[in-house]
């Protein structure tokens, strides 16, 4: 019996080992993100807009031609000059419209100081969103995985993320 013992022993010391590639892969991340100020304007255009009929026009200066926008001046939204209208054919139908809608003056420009903008222009068409504030904004992830984040200000954002990969393969 002692034989038999021994000789099972002896067997098991010459087994074949286990063949198997083992990766095992640990990523860990914590992205903090404070939201920039932003501001996108887009100008008004001037617009000037005539229409009618049986009426007899002048531009102030000149019989028979209608008004427009003034000739640009660097700096200044144009002007326009006006129609003045008298039915041509009395007692028949007669129509006559004219509109115009002052544009935004063109900016100077924009400039930065200490990364912020102190003034922006104020054009027609306005969107502008504020700087977040970073406050307490943190965020840090233990060797055992464990995820600390911290809220900040308004516009923050914080993401903390732990990925363990096991795989096996033969």
């Amino acid at each position: 019996m002692k034989r038999l013992i021994a000789a099972a022993s002896a067997v098991s010391l010459f087994a074949l080992p286990a063949q198997a590639d083992l990766i095992h892969r640990i990523q860990t991340s914590v992205q903090l993100n404070v939201s920039a100020a932003a501001s996108n304007s887009t100008r008004v255009p001037s617009v000037y807009s005539v229409s009618g009929s049986n009426v007899d026009t002048t531009d102030g200066t000149t019989s028979g031609n209608i008004g427009g926008l003034a000739a640009y001046s660097s700096g200044t939204a144009p002007g326009f000059t006006g129609t003045t209208g008298s039915v041509k054919v009395a007692g028949e139908n007669f129509a006559f419209t004219e509109s115009y809608i002052q544009g935004d003056a063109p900016s100077t420009g924009t400039s930065i100081t200490s990364g912020a903008i102190p003034s922006l222009p104020a054009f027609g068409n306005t969107t502008t969103s504020a700087a977040g504030i970073a406050g307490n904004l943190a965020g840090t992830i233990g060797n055992d995985g464990a995820i600390a984040i911290t809220a900040g200000g308004a516009g923050t954002q914080v993401t903390g993320q732990y990925v363990t990969d096991l795989m096996i393969q033969n």
